[in-house]
């Protein structure tokens, strides 16, 4: 009897093992899973916030010659005060909603507070968000671009910071954003009123939670190269810190996730 009490117990504890072993992979694999999707969701919400940065320099500087501009099809842009005095509070109305030549559905407002002319070094340009989507995500935030004169190539470069950043998705899931990056006008500025020839790089850092609660920190080695038309982010290597993962990084080039050195698509 002790014998096969013996057994049953060295049997019992070899199952609890496994058992352990298997909930421990089965919790690694959920994981990676959910790290994967929240990274998707990221290559979405970065977008959104980039097109939304787009919007609100485009505005301003329209509002330096007192214009609408044409290239944001169709918003009606608010201007107080007018002529040359600064600052400027820039109210951008996309109303009920209007399509833009990037395809990108925008609504609601986005309210500018400009403290000088966008090209004056040392401006700062504040945009909060009022009831605003684009293609049914809502925006919400304050996005705030500080201008830091030209860089060696003379090109103009731009301290950006997005506090608060939160996006609701159309199904309801809410995920949030913070960003402290330096964006450079690499291409496009000989047309400021035209934006979708512009093109920009990014570096710096990028915060967020999920959907699902997984937060994610991001240092991006590699300029990420943004293009409005047509709109993607078509370079750029990012190196992800995650809880309980290791070796993760975002190539936009491949538009891939690595994890731990297996590939996912990331599917923007």
């Amino acid at each position: 009897m002790k014998k096969i009490g013996s057994s049953l117990l060295f049997i019992g504890v070899v199952f609890g093992l496994f058992s352990c072993v298997k909930e421990e992979t089965d919790k690694e694999v959920t994981t990676r899973e959910d790290a994967v999707e929240a990274l998707q969701e990221y290559g979405e919400v970065t977008k959104l916030y980039q097109d939304a940065s787009n919007s609100s320099d485009e505005s301003v500087i329209s509002a330096e010659d007192g214009l609408k501009s044409a290239s944001l099809d169709g918003p009606t842009i608010t201007i107080s005060p007018l002529g040359a005095t600064w600052p400027k509070t820039i109210t951008v109305d996309f109303g009920t909603g209007k399509t833009g030549k990037d395809g990108v559905v925008r609504k609601g407002k986005m309210i500018i507070t400009s403290s000088e002319k966008y090209r004056t070094k040392g401006s700062v340009h504040t945009t909060v968000f009022d009831n605003y989507y684009q293609n049914s995500n809502k925006i919400e935030g304050t996005h705030i671009s500080t201008n830091m004169g030209l860089t060696t190539d003379n090109f103009l470069k731009f301290g950006v910071e997005i506090k608060d950043g939160k996006v609701t998705k159309p199904s309801g899931v809410i995920v949030y954003y913070t960003q402290k990056t330096e964006r450079t006008w690499v291409a496009g500025d000989s047309t400021p009123l035209y934006i979708w020839d512009d093109e920009y790089t990014l570096t710096g850092v990028q915060n967020g939670v999920s959907s699902k609660g997984v937060g994610y920190e991001m240092l991006i080695v590699e300029p990420l190269h943004f293009v409005l038309f047509p709109r993607k982010v078509k370079a750029g290597v990012l190196k992800v810190t995650i809880d309980g993962l290791q070796d993760i990084e975002i190539d936009y080039a491949a538009n891939t996730v690595q994890i731990g050195g297996v590939t996912y698509p990331l599917g923007v």
